[in-house]
């Protein structure tokens, strides 16, 4: 049955398959059950028994043993949603999140596809394109050239030349893809060869298209994000900024809002910029447009991301949009219901990403059965996971575990609070970056705010790495407190008014969240 919020939809839908798997299947599958839709889990054998599948409505598998056959297998996923009667595909982030020919596949069906048109995908996920268009938006660039290397070309020449006219340092990035795959930093001259010829090999593997481009490697720099929403109706908004400057090779691993480098005026110069640029391509939705930030003042236009981002909680935390039924809504043909003057900015919010990985080791993925989980919880914290206790970690998927969520009415609160959080969280089994997540917390620059995207890069790993504990200590010690059942739920809750939100309990929930 087709929810009461969408009585006036000129395109109704009551059932959804979300074509992920992971925290932001489950983060999707449930924003759908408490929009009063139908949610459907598709699952591959690796994924039989996961939370994703658990918390869905209806689950269908996926035949094949490979990501090819299964998670990104548009064809078999397009056949899944209509054997089951779904009217709509989420494809959440990653995955097929931003391949314009299976948006595309999803309409030529007449289903209904969760995300901007196919048309803004294909150009914003073309880096070249989407900077020529940049450029003729008035949309401030980073200096480069919008060179085309192909990485069977007679490259050198033209690459050398343009490299000259671009200066040094420079980066070279692929054209296509995301997540810093295919992006190799240029100090000198003698280097471009060989860094060349490895951004190619690593785009050609990840994206299947192995141009590159180079710009000016803007060193210092801080990474900001803008969130914004557009509707089909030609509405536009931003949701204000993200700082996601805490990163390891091209990796986000600490996202914050607001970020502690941008002042009002930015912030209103930045969000234009940001609906300009989605505007320039039509864009109906959620999306994401990123900009690097120098220490000067100056910003400008990095990339746009059109999809549902991993930080979207900390805009959630602070602004009270959920994210997720605001995409549901725009889908179904409905104005977005609200003007940039609705938007606010209530405290500090601060995302932490929990890997498996082991940073003594070079940050090398971490296997083994989660023998003991327990996510932190209290007033202002919210944990968004694909896991429980007793599911087994692999190397088959990406090894973040949860993301770990904080708000708090300042920024020095939500610091206090993450760290406590952080300290509270146990996961035992496999090793984890929790240990160099609260060093990373602590350290003076990201106290004082003044991290840039070297900071993680910078700093020896074995700086913010804690003494490494005994595993086998403690999965016996895990053993132990569960048979003599330490860690059982606690029968009732507190309704207490949590002092720092003013809300009670827990307002921002994994599973049946809710925003004050």
């Amino acid at each position: 049955m087709t929810p009461e919020w969408m009585t006036d939809s000129p395109r109704p839908f009551s059932k959804v398959l979300v074509a992920n798997r992971g925290e932001i299947a489950v983060r999707v599958l449930q924003a759908a059950r408490e929009s009063g839709l139908v949610g459907v889990a598709v699952y591959s054998d690796a994924d039989i028994d996961s939370l994703h599948v658990e918390v869905a409505d209806e689950s269908i598998h996926l035949e094949g043993d490979s990501l090819e056959q299964t998670y990104l297998n548009g064809q078999a996923i397009i056949e899944a949603a209509e054997a089951c009667g779904a009217e709509a595909i989420h494809p959440g982030y990653g995955f097929l999140s931003e391949r314009a020919s299976f948006a595309s596949a999803v309409e030529a069906v007449g289903l209904i596809w969760i995300g901007p048109p196919p048309e803004a995908i294909e150009t914003m996920g073309d880096k070249i394109s989407a900077r020529v268009l940049m450029i003729e938006s008035e949309v401030p660039v980073i200096p480069g050239e919008e060179i085309v290397v192909k990485e069977d070309s007679d490259h050198l020449g033209a690459l050398a030349t343009a490299a000259a006219r671009v200066g040094y340092p420079l980066l070279l990035k692929a054209s296509a893809g995301g997540g810093g795959k295919g992006m190799r930093a240029v100090i000198e001259p003698r280097a471009l060869r060989t860094e060349f010829e490895a951004a190619a090999r690593e785009a050609a593997a990840a994206f299947g298209d192995g141009t590159v481009y180079i710009e000016r490697l803007l060193t210092r720099a801080r990474h900001v994000e803008i969130q914004i929403l557009c509707d089909s109706h030609g509405a536009a908004v931003h949701l204000n900024e993200r700082d996601c400057s805490v990163q390891r090779r091209y990796q986000k691993v600490i996202e914050e809002a607001p970020s502690p480098a941008v002042s009002a005026e930015t912030r209103e110069a930045m969000g234009k910029a940001a609906i300009t640029a989605a505007m320039s391509v039509g864009y109906i939705g959620a999306g994401t447009v990123e900009f690097l930030l120098s220490s000067n003042g100056e910003f400008h236009f990095l990339e746009m991301n059109t999809r549902i981002q991993v930080e979207h909680p900390v805009t959630e935390m602070t602004t009270g949009v959920d994210l997720v039924h605001k995409q549901f809504e725009v889908a179904a043909g409905l104005p977005l219901g609200m003007s940039q003057s609705d938007v606010t900015q209530n405290g500090h919010a601060i995302e932490a990403r929990i890997y498996a990985e082991d940073p003594s080791s070079g940050f090398l993925p971490s296997t083994g059965q989660l023998v003991m989980w327990r996510p932190a919880s209290g007033p202002g914290i919210r944990v968004d996971s694909g896991v429980r206790e007793g599911d087994e970690v692999t190397i088959d998927f990406d090894p973040m575990l949860a993301k770990l969520i904080v708000h708090a009415p300042s920024r020095q609160a939500a610091i206090r609070r993450l760290d406590t959080a952080l300290s509270d969280f146990v996961a035992l089994g496999v090793k984890t970056n929790i240990d160099f997540l609260r060093n990373a917390i602590s350290h003076h620059a990201f106290q004082s705010g003044s991290v840039d995207t070297d900071f993680l890069d910078d700093t020896p790993a074995e700086d913010l790495s804690g003494p490494v504990p005994d595993e086998g200590v403690l999965v016996a010690i895990a053993a132990s407190a569960q048979r003599l059942g330490v860690g059982r739920a606690r029968a009732g809750t507190s309704d207490a008014v949590d002092e720092h939100t003013g809300h009670p309990s827990d307002p921002f929930r994994t599973l049946r969240r809710t925003f004050p």
